[in-house]
C-alpha cells in the first residue's frame, strides 16, 4: 500500500487565529487536489501560530481557536488532515494536534513532553494529559501513529506508539533554527527509526517570530534509520512524498531539497528571514541604519537589502569630528555598490549643542568615556527621528560581543527596533561577510571594511583593541562563558590568561542592565542573550 503525504512546511503567524484558519482549509484542498494528498500535516500549533506566549492565559483566545478548529475539520473531506492547536480543556491548556476527518474532529493527541529550556517555556502554559493516550489511526488500512515535537527526543512516546500498530508516525515540529542542529536532529531520527522499525516524517515550521527563527528543513526518514535530505531551510513550500508500506520507506514526489548547507549559509540565511518577517509581520516595508564605514553596520546593510530589497533601505552617514574620511568613502562605496539611498547627517552642530549646555554642570571634570557615548546618543537621537518622521524600522548593528561586555551605548547605538547580528560573535561577523562576498557575484562589503582594524571612532586615533582583548581571545572565553556556560575557573584551566578572564567576566556582569533593554533579534546560537540566557541584574554571584 502507497499512502502520498503532503507536508505543509509554511510560515503560521501567531495570533492571527482566523487567517491560518482560513488558509489551512484552502491548503487542505490544495494538498487533495493538485497533489492527490491521501493525508497532509500541518506544523505544531498552526492554527495559533508558535510560540503563542502569554495569548495562552486569555480564555477568548482558546475559545477562538477552539471555534477555529471546528471549522476547519467541516471542510476536511476526501482527504486526512492533521491540524495543530492549542487546545483548551476545562482550567488546563494542552500543547494538541487533531487528525482531522469527513468534516469532524476524529481524534487528537495530546504532547506528552513538554521543553522547559533554552527558548522554550510550555510549563508555563500546558499540562500534560496523566492518561497519555497513544494516537494511531488508519488510511487506506495502514496505521498512522502522531506525537508532537519534544516527544521524538524521549524514546517512548514513538515507541509506545508504535507499539500500538503504529507503523509510520508523524511529528509535527516548532523547532527554532540554531547553528550545527541539524547534524543531532538527523542522527536522532535515525536512532528512533532504527528503534522502532517505524518510517517517520518530521515536518517543521518555518519563518520568523520575534527572536526566534523557524528554519523548516523538514525530514524524512525510512524505517530501517536512512534519513532522506533535509528540505531547503527557511523555504515556504509544499513537500510531498509517497510512503510505501510495504518497505517502510519514502520516495521522495516534491521535495526541494538545500543547495548550501554550510553553517555560514544558513547563519545568514536564518537572519535574512528574520528580518523580512520582524518588518513584514509589524507593518514595515521600509528600514533604516546608521552606515559607519566599519563592519557591523556593513553587514546589517547587505542583510537588510538581501532581506527586503535596496530600494527599501536607507543607511545614514553620521561623520563627526573623528570620523576618517576612508570611513567615508567605504560608506558610499557600498551603498553606491547595492543601490541604497545614502543620507548624510553630520553630528557636529548637534553634539556641540548638547557639550554646550552641560558647559556648566561638566565644569571641573575632565573629558572621558561620557562624551564618547554622547556622540553616540546624538546619532542615535536622529536616527530615531528619521524613522518617526519618515517612517520605517530603525536596525540596530551591535553584535554580541559588544553586547556581552557593554561595548555599547544605551541609547545610542543600541537603538533600534530589531538588532540582526546581536546573536553573532565579532569573529563571526568577520567571517560571515567573507563568506557572503563569496556568493552571487561582486562583493557586498567592501573588502577594505573587512581589513581595517575596528574602530567606534569616538576619539582621536581610536581602536576597539584599545578597550578590549583580542577579538579572537575575547569570543573565545564569551563562547565558553555564555554559550557553554563555563566558570572562570575552567576557562582558566583551558588555557587564558586569569586577569583577562576577571576583566571579561566582569564586563558581562556589569552590562546586564543594557542587555535587558535591547532590541530583540535572531536567535542563531545556542545560547542567545534575551529569551534564551535571562541572567538577573541584580545578582551576587560571581564564578
Amino acid at each position: 500500500m502507497t499512502l502520498r503525504i503532503a507536508l505543509a512546511q509554511f510560515d503560521f503567524p501567531v495570533g492571527a487565529v482566523t487567517l491560518n484558519a482560513e488558509r489551512i482549509v484552502v491548503m487542505i484542498a490544495e494538498a487533495r487536489d493538485e497533489y492527490g494528498a491521501d493525508i497532509v500535516l500541518f506544523p505544531e500549533l498552526a492554527l495559533s501560530g508558535y510560540p503563542p506566549e502569554d495569548l495562552l492565559l486569555r480564555p477568548g483566545f482558546l475559545r477562538d481557536c477552539a471555534a477555529a478548529i471546528e471549522t476547519v475539520a467541516a471542510g476536511v473531506e476526501g482527504i486526512v488532515a492533521v491540524v495543530g492547536w492549542p487546545q483548551a480543556a476545562g482550567s488546563v491548556v494542552y500543547n494538541a494536534a487533531s487528525v482531522l476527518r469527513d468534516g469532524k474532529v476524529e481524534r487528537t493527541y495530546r504532547k506528552r513532553e513538554l521543553p522547559n529550556y533554552a527558548v522554550f517555556d510550555e510549563r508555563r502554559y500546558f499540562d500534560v494529559d496523566p492518561d497519555r493516550e497513544d494516537c494511531v489511526f488508519e488510511v487506506k488500512g495502514v496505521p498512522v501513529g502522531l506525537i508532537i515535537c519534544e516527544d521524538l527526543w524521549f524514546a517512548e512516546p514513538i515507541a509506545s506508539t508504535v507499539r500500538g500498530g503504529a507503523r509510520i508516525v508523524l511529528v509535527p515540529n516548532a523547532s527554532p533554527f540554531e547553528r550545527d542542529k541539524h547534524a543531532q536532529r538527523d542522527a536522532l531520527l535515525a536512532e528512533r527509526a532504527r528503534e522502532t522499525g517505524a518510517a517517520i516524517a518530521y515536518l517543521n515550521v518555518v519563518g520568523g517570530q520575534d527572536a526566534l527563527v523557524f528554519d523548516g528543513a523538514s525530514v524524512v526518514a525510512d524505517g530501517d534509520g536512512s534519513v532522506h535530505p533535509a528540505a531547503a531551510a527557511f523555504t515556504d513550500q509544499w513537500l510531498v512524498v509517497d510512503y510505501l508500506d510495504e518497505t517502510r520507506s519514502f520516495l521522495p514526489v516534491q521535495w526541494m531539497d538545500e543547495g548550501d548547507e554550510s553553517r555560514d549559509a544558513l547563519a545568514w540565511r536564518a537572519i535574512v528571514r528574520g528580518i523580512r518577517d520582524y518588518c513584514g509581520k509589524n507593518g514595515f516595508r521600509k528600514t533604516w541604519l546608521g552606515l559607519s564605514g566599519g563592519i557591523d553596520s556593513s553587514m546589517v546593510l547587505a542583510l537588510a537589502v538581501d532581506a527586503l530589497g535596496a530600494e527599501n533601505v536607507t543607511a545614514v552617514r553620521m561623520p563627526s569630528r573623528y570620523t576618517a574620511e576612508l570611513s567615508n568613502d567605504l560608506a558610499d562605496e557600498q551603498c553606491r555598490a547595492l543601490g541604497v539611498k545614502m543620507l548624510t547627517v553630520p553630528i557636529e552642530k548637534p553634539f556641540q549643542g548638547y557639550l554646550d549646555a552641560l558647559t556648566d554642570a561638566f565644569a571641573g571634570t575632565a573629558v572621558d568615556v561620557t562624551e564618547e557615548n554622547l556622540q553616540s546618543r546624538t546619532r542615535g537621537a536622529l536616527l530615531m527621528a528619521l524613522s518617526n518622521k519618515l517612517g520605517g524600522l530603525l536596525l540596530t548593528t551591535g553584535n554580541k560581543s559588544e553586547y556581552a561586555v557593554g561595548y555599547a551605548t544605551i541609547y545610542g547605538d543600541m537603538c533600534g527596533g530589531y538588532a540582526p547580528i546581536k546573536d553573532l560573535y565579532k569573529t563571526e561577523v568577520f567571517a560571515l561577510c567573507r563568506w557572503r562576498n563569496t556568493v552571487g557575484g561582486a562583493p557586498v562589503v567592501p573588502p577594505a571594511v573587512i581589513a581595517r582594524p575596528p574602530t567606534a571612532e569616538l576619539r582621536e586615533n581610536q581602536k576597539d583593541e584599545d578597550s578590549l582583548p583580542p577579538y579572537d581571545v575575547l569570543d573565545a572565553i564569551l563562547l565558553r562563558h555564555v554559550d557553554q556556560e563555563q566558570s572562570r575557573d575552567e576557562i582558566v584551566r583551558a588555557g587564558f590568561d586569569a586577569a583577562t578572564v576577571d576583566r571579561v567576566l566582569k564586563l558581562v556582569r556589569i552590562a546586564e542592565w543594557k542587555r535587558h533593554q535591547a532590541a530583540p533579534g535572531p536567535k542563531v546560537s545556542r545560547r542567545a542573550f534575551g529569551r534564551e540566557r535571562r541572567y538577573p541584574i541584580t545578582n551576587g554571584y560571581v564564578a
